[in-house]
């Protein structure tokens, strides 16, 4: 199975970090972002990656080449200029475009849950599958006596379990390309668009590990998550 990884955003919130590095290259626990994802990929028999490169490419390139080294076969497309999330992945469409299923990671992500259940969630009149996580509070909470004001307890960073997130993993079928813009962000276009016809599926994800690496506060939370793992 194939998987394509976009891995072309500037990162622009992990500067100074990304002036010289590109954030899928970014380290968590000693690895970088990109070779977590590649070794998850490879626990569900992908065995081809398409990386969808644009800043500092070269830099990508050259840590990940051929791919041998990790034991999976690696090919590159290339944004010349920005593309979007949507637009990024319409650039592979040459090499995705005669598989029946592909998956598809935005390349800050760190995660660790089922990939089968979202691959097999694409049957019949579904031109992809959502991998959705429970949202979790950037902020620590308080609970208190509402009738006299005593505080009860502080919670540090809870999941607010009624509401759901894009957890940027999908996997989909190559009707998906029909549906792409040659620039933009396939959240925004594709997206409400497939929504709107019913060939979405969401696949929700309780008590994984999941982060989305935006911040170097996030890359502390995603060791400290990696260690409990571990």
């Amino acid at each position: 199975m194939k998987a394509l990884i976009l891995a072309g955003g500037f990162g622009k919130r992990l500067r100074p970090y990304t002036t010289e590095k590109p954030k899928p290259l970014i380290e968590v626990a000693g690895k970088s972002i990109l070779k977590w994802q590649i070794e998850w990929l490879k626990n569900y028999n992908v065995d081809e990656i398409v990386l969808a490169v644009g800043y500092l490419k070269e830099k990508i390139i050259e840590e990940i080449g051929s791919g041998r080294s990790l034991g999976v076969k690696v090919s590159y497309v290339v944004e010349e200029e920005p593309l979007g999330t949507g637009g990024g992945l319409k650039n592979g469409e040459l090499i995705l475009r005669n598989e029946k299923k592909f998956l598809v990671l935005n390349g800050d992500i760190i995660a660790n849950f089922d990939l089968s259940r979202l691959i097999n969630a694409v049957s019949k009149g579904v031109v992809g599958s959502i991998s959705l996580v429970q949202l979790p509070s950037p902020y620590g909470i308080v609970k208190f006596d509402k009738n006299d004001g005593l505080i009860m307890e502080f919670i540090e960073k809870p999941i607010i379990s009624e509401y759901w997130i894009n957890a940027g993993v999908y996997c989909f079928t190559p009707e998906i390309f029909k549906y792409l813009p040659d620039k933009g962000d396939i959240e925004r276009t594709a997206f409400p668009k497939l929504a709107s016809e019913g060939k979405l599926k969401a696949v929700p994800y309780k008590e994984v590990l999941w982060k989305s690496i935006d911040t170097l506060k996030d890359i502390e939370e995603a060791e400290r998550m990696l260690k409990g793992v571990g």
